[in-house]
């Protein structure tokens, strides 16, 4: 391990230093500022050369800028020599614009892939990725990571008749697989989309009368979709209702709207950094990432397989 470096841009530095603490390292030295006129400012504050890096750097909110912090940082750190760069992307931003939905529209995840990889990663390590065929837009090893492990551990003490409901058909899989874990019965809510970020519920297939409905997906960025279906599963029987989601995004009003909600408690977690506003709400139960993450630093650091985390 003498080898192994991790570094962190400005973007979840927590998460970072719970991965360091996982592995008995330190984080590595690096100053990610900025210049008085805006731009980005990095200087790595140690030798890397000879050295198998690893940057933390989830391209959440403010997305530009930590895309930006993580491309300068690449290129510093591989002009510094380091023998193997490793991109750990919690949260892959920019995922949903993953195809051409109507015309003259850009394909933004493939573009970020490609200004990552060019920038000097020599392989990707995220977690729960929007869409699956994202890794196929790095021309690179990409490690998809699941927070499934930490979210059923934590499920399994709800109580109650459970049913896993997917918010839409997008996300029947993921939903799937975490009733097939729990042995619970699996509902999916059939909504349209309208324009982004607002979404109207039609209806739901599957029984949630008498039932604790557990409303899973990816990400939650706005609220509506998530709230709409809380409304909807209550107003077709659920006992209760919780929300749970890797990525708390949390933008625009989403945190008000989750704190009037229906919802009981809206488990995440720690991928992306909560606001001060969110900290504050009682409702959101945040779980740590960091030793799934850091587990898998270490075994690709030693060259051993990755996907036997979660079999």
């Amino acid at each position: 391990m003498n080898k192994l470096r991790i570094f962190s841009g400005n973007a979840n530095v927590q998460l970072a230093k719970k991965i360091c603490e996982f592995l008995d390292i330190e984080l590595g030295r690096a100053n990610v500022g900025k210049f008085s006129d805006g731009e980005i400012q990095v200087e790595i504050q140690e030798s890397v050369r000879g050295m198998d890096i690893f940057v933390v750097q989830p391209t959440c909110p403010p997305v530009s800028r930590n895309i930006m912090e993580l491309l300068i940082m690449l290129d510093a750190l591989k002009r510094a020599s380091a023998d193997r760069i490793s991109v750990v992307i919690p949260y892959y931003g920019y995922a949903r614009q993953d195809r051409k939905v109507i015309p003259r529209t850009p394909i933004s995840a493939r573009l970020v892939a490609n200004l990552i990889t060019i920038s000097g990663a020599s392989r990707i390590l995220a977690m729960d990725l929007h869409a699956g065929q994202i890794q196929g837009f790095f021309d690179i090893p990409v490690d998809h990571l699941y927070a499934l492990p930490v979210q059923l551990k934590y499920i399994k003490k709800v109580e109650g008749e459970v049913v896993i409901v997917s918010p839409d058909a997008g996300g029947v899989e993921r939903a799937r697989e975490l009733g097939k874990r729990l042995n619970a019965s699996l509902a999916i809510i059939d909504k349209r989309r309208e324009k982004a970020n607002v979404s109207k519920v039609m209806h739901i297939i599957g029984n949630v009368k008498k039932k604790v409905a557990i409303i899973i997906d990816d990400m939650i960025d706005t609220g509506g979709t998530i709230v709409k279906a809380a409304e909807a599963v209550m107003q077709n029987g659920a006992t209760s209702v919780y929300a749970c989601c890797t990525h708390p995004v949390l933008s625009g009003s989403a945190v008000e709207k989750i704190s009037k909600s229906s919802i009981k408690e809206l488990i995440v977690t720690n991928t992306i950094p909560l606001s001060e506003e969110a900290e504050k709400v009682g409702k959101i139960k945040v779980l740590d990432v960091s030793p799934i993450l850091g587990e898998a630093i270490k075994r690709i650091h030693r060259d051993e397989s990755v996907s036997s985390l979660f079999i």
